[in-house]
């Protein structure tokens, strides 16, 4: 039985040791202040035990197998209050899980390790696109500068007296010429042009290149190639004009006919045009403006045609194309009236009356359908058809106002200033007849036909008497 207790107290501590292994550390008491003595009963006892707010019970059931503590045992024991923020099992569980400073202190080195990507890739894409734009824009003055893409057109523009460079590189900007006058600016002075610009009329194009351009707004062409002077009078058709271009060594007839007829200039006057008719035989007739002119021998057609439309379209001011609109006139109807007008008045103080007859005849076509004008069958036979490259009877009668009603598809010549006016004058009269004495230049208007033909006889006796005049002095 001795060896059986000292067995026992070898095991109780054993036990005793490994329960203060287990028990979790406990502050010192004396450093938190926080104790207070209880009165503990033993298990036994038959009095309730205070709820845990108030008394802590400690029990041991290992300790009780060794030391049983006698029933009705009353001790007074200082029993602590666990504090509130007393770690539990579980918190030493996850605060012995939780990962050291150092682990934290990686952690955040590779997070910021990941966080300079998106920098890189935004620092990489803004250079990137920088140098695209910068690509671009070198490429776009480049283009520019070589007129590269760029329109063919022949443009005529004149440099007014005392124009610095920013003055002429604003020019080609709004004629369309270079699209950057500041870049045109430096290219001048870098290639010392500045100084050398001469005032006058110039034809460049926009696809020349920057140097190209200021070759030809630093000369003139009188220097190259010698001047001639050149007058169109009015009632000219377009045909007995470029003959007269190619007999001074301007250009070709036919060079002439096509580049004037083809158009597309860049002209106000040409946005007011007329879609093409098929009943048309020239295109432009008409547009030709009479007046005097300087070309050049051997000169470019195209630029030859764009002196001429120049004339045209300041001949044509806001005024006159207000009274047109007003008189509910194309720009083609004004011209081809304007053309027989022309042609038929044996003065200009006739005009006015003549194109009287003619607007009496239109606002009548019931009465009058036909305007019955000379010079349109005389342009159809003498003109077109001549020069037709395949016959058409339509086109013949369409002009021929004693078969066709109403204008003409087109001119029958190029009127003067006056002829236009007299058109949009509009004079209001009663007269719906006219015939003029091609001997004395004298013209005579009616309102009925029976005063026309009156007129008529008058003027084939005065002719008659006229002839017999002269064969009689020519017989003495």
């Amino acid at each position: 039985m001795a060896n059986k207790g000292n067995n026992d107290d070898i095991i109780n501590d054993i036990l005793n040791e490994l329960d203060k292994k287990n028990e979790p550390a406990v502050p010192d008491r004396e450093a938190t202040g926080l104790y207070r003595t209880e009165s503990v009963q033993s298990p036994s006892s038959d009095e309730p035990v205070d709820d845990f707010s108030k008394t802590e019970t400690f029990s041991n059931q290992k300790s009780e197998k060794v030391n049983a503590v006698p029933q009705n045992y009353q001790s007074e024991v200082r029993i602590r209050k666990a504090p509130e923020r007393y770690p539990s099992e579980d918190m030493m569980k996850r605060k012995s899980t939780a990962p050291s400073n150092g682990s934290k202190n990686k952690k955040k080195k590779r997070k910021k390790k990941r966080s300079r990507l998106p920098g890189v890739l935004i620092l990489t894409t803004f250079i990137f696109a920088v140098s695209i734009c910068l690509s671009l824009v070198i490429i776009a003055y480049g283009k520019d500068m070589l007129g590269i893409g760029k329109s063919e057109k022949t443009q005529r523009i004149v440099i007014p007296d005392g124009a610095t460079t920013e003055d002429i590189a604003r020019i080609l900007e709004n004629d369309g010429i270079i699209k950057s006058p500041e870049f045109f600016k430096l290219f001048s002075r870098l290639s010392n042009s500045d100084s050398a610009y001469i005032a006058g009329e110039h034809f460049v194009r926009p696809n020349m290149a920057y140097e190209t351009i200021i070759q030809e707004l630093t000369s003139l062409e009188s220097e190259k190639k010698e001047s001639v002077e050149v007058t169109f009078p009015e009632g000219i058709t377009l045909y007995e004009a470029a003959e007269i271009l190619e007999e001074n060594g301007v250009c070709s007839v036919d060079d002439f006919l096509f580049n004037f007829n083809a158009g597309d200039l860049g002209f106000a006057f040409e946005d007011r045009l007329s879609p093409p008719s098929s009943l048309r035989f020239y295109r432009m007739e008409g547009f030709l403006f009479p007046d005097t002119y300087f070309f050049y021998k051997d000169m470019d057609p195209e630029q030859v045609c764009m002196k001429i439309y120049v004339n045209f379209d300041n001949k044509m001011t806001e005024e006159r194309y207000q009274k047109m609109e007003q008189l509910n006139l194309s720009l083609d109807q004004l011209i081809t009236f304007a053309s027989i007008v022309q042609r038929e008045a044996a003065t200009m103080d006739s005009m006015t009356m003549v194109a009287s007859v003619f607007w009496n005849r239109l606002n009548n076509p019931d009465i009058f359908p036909q305007l019955q004008s000379d010079p349109t069958r005389l342009y159809a036979e003498n003109v077109i058809k001549p020069h037709m490259d395949v016959y058409d009877q339509a086109i013949i009668d369409a002009y021929n106002t004693y078969v066709g009603t109403g204008l003409p598809p087109g001119p029958i010549c190029n009127p003067g200033i006056e002829a236009i006016d007299a058109v949009l004058a509009a004079f209001e009269s009663e007269y719906f007849y006219f015939i003029a004495n091609v001997n004395t230049g004298q013209t005579y208007f009616s309102a009925t036909l029976e005063e026309h033909e009156a007129y008529q006889a008058q003027i084939e006796q005065d002719i008659a008497a006229a002839k017999e005049s002269e064969a009689q002095e020519g017989d003495e």
